[in-house]
């Protein structure tokens, strides 16, 4: 038997929670213990007494659960005061996005304990599969963001994204073309705007072909292209992710400054730096900010911002790994599994994810030879 911890979130307007009242009954089926936190699932419209009536305690602060549970499901990466609380051999199952975050990166090392990325497991197709559900969301929500920020209250040149008859609609460039980019197109053709994908993959631009058609243009990506259709969009996505380390700059600060007064970007690929130059994290109290004239939205937690959603959605592909590490063990689960075992950033103080020691400096431990005590 595992006790698993569920702590509420405290990033800024973070209202997702590790695990929903269903995968807690399935913890508790499979002869776990599980504690959450008071409230943790207010913000997705769930009370504590469904947690309860699902067989969870209820802890009434986030320090109780820290101090006693083996394994810890989060959504977020843990904040200063979350990460002084974590001990060695506790594992801690969360997006980290450590790369773009050095910070973060010591005080895990400095805890020993061992940190599992949702975003770096892998499939056997070589996906992200516990990324694409939160990144389908983030794909969708852009479009949105981005044509509220092109409304001339919003700090946007004023332009209706679709247009209306007789009026050209928004040329919308969306750099990337996975995940994110395939939803933000989805909802963008919806509206009627003027859709552009770029990315280096011909299989990619190939499969956006065959998705969208003509309501789609797709172009291989390089610098001149992308330096092109930047200058002229109306709204630029960046959709561009390199699993486990830090964003390409795609985006010069010298490209915005050029770009039309009153043009939106929205940064998705902030979570891990970001791909424009002038990027910098906001969150969902203070989205945007302007730089040359040019809307900036690089909210962190984007699908934050639709908690009972992204929950349900998030909780249909972590809860078989929760339920695999709890039954397990970590150090099994994760020799068994190749694919969780992508996700092991940190073990008792190494960086076990190449990416992540490349970019920040860390020495580079390969998980296998931890795990198996060499």
């Amino acid at each position: 038997m595992v006790l698993i911890g569920v702590p509420k979130e405290i990033k800024d307007h973070e209202y997702r929670v590790g695990l929903a009242p269903a995968g807690v009954r399935e913890a508790v089926h499979h002869g776990h213990r599980v504690i959450v936190e008071h409230n943790a699932g207010i913000g997705i419209g769930v009370t504590d007494t469904e947690y309860e009536r699902a067989g969870a305690t209820i802890a009434a602060a986030a320090a109780e659960i820290f101090a006693q549970a083996e394994l810890i499901v989060k959504v977020k990466e843990p904040q200063p005061g979350e990460r002084a609380m974590l001990r060695h051999d506790q594992v801690l199952f969360t997006y980290l996005h450590l790369a773009p975050d050095p910070g973060q990166t010591k005080d895990l090392v400095a805890s020993g304990a061992v940190c599992i990325a949702y975003e770096t497991v892998t499939s056997p197709t070589g996906g992200l599969p516990l990324l694409a559900p939160m990144s389908e969301v983030a794909g969708r929500m852009a479009i949105q963001a981005g044509a509220y920020c092109l409304e001339h209250p919003h700090g946007g040149l004023g332009m209706l994204l679709g247009g209306v008859p007789g009026v050209d609609p928004a040329k919308v460039v969306i750099l990337g073309g996975g995940v994110v980019g395939t939803h933000a197109a989805h909802i963008a053709v919806g509206m009627g705007a003027d859709v552009w994908v770029l990315d280096r993959n011909p299989d990619v631009l190939t499969s956006h072909w065959r998705q969208f058609g003509r309501s789609t243009n797709t172009v291989f990506a390089t610098r001149d292209s992308i330096e092109r259709h930047v200058l002229m969009a109306e709204l630029v996505v960046g959709g561009v992710l390199v699993p486990g380390a830090a964003a390409p700059k795609l985006v010069s600060a010298e490209t915005v400054r050029q770009m039309k007064p009153g043009a939106v970007v929205v940064d998705v690929a902030i979570d891990q730096g970001g791909c424009f130059e002038t990027s910098r994290p906001t969150t969902h109290a203070e989205p945007t900010y302007v730089v040359d004239d040019i809307v900036h939205y690089c909210v962190t937690n984007m699908p934050g911002g639709v908690p009972r959603t992204s929950t349900f959605a998030l909780n249909n592909v972590t809860l078989p790994h929760v339920i695999t590490l709890a039954d397990k063990g970590y150090k099994k689960a994760l020799l068994d599994d190749p694919h969780l075992r992508n996700g092991l950033n940190v073990l008792h103080g190494h960086v076990t994810c190449k990416e992540v020691a490349h970019d920040l400096g860390y020495e580079y431990r390969d998980p296998m030879d931890l795990l198996q005590g060499k």
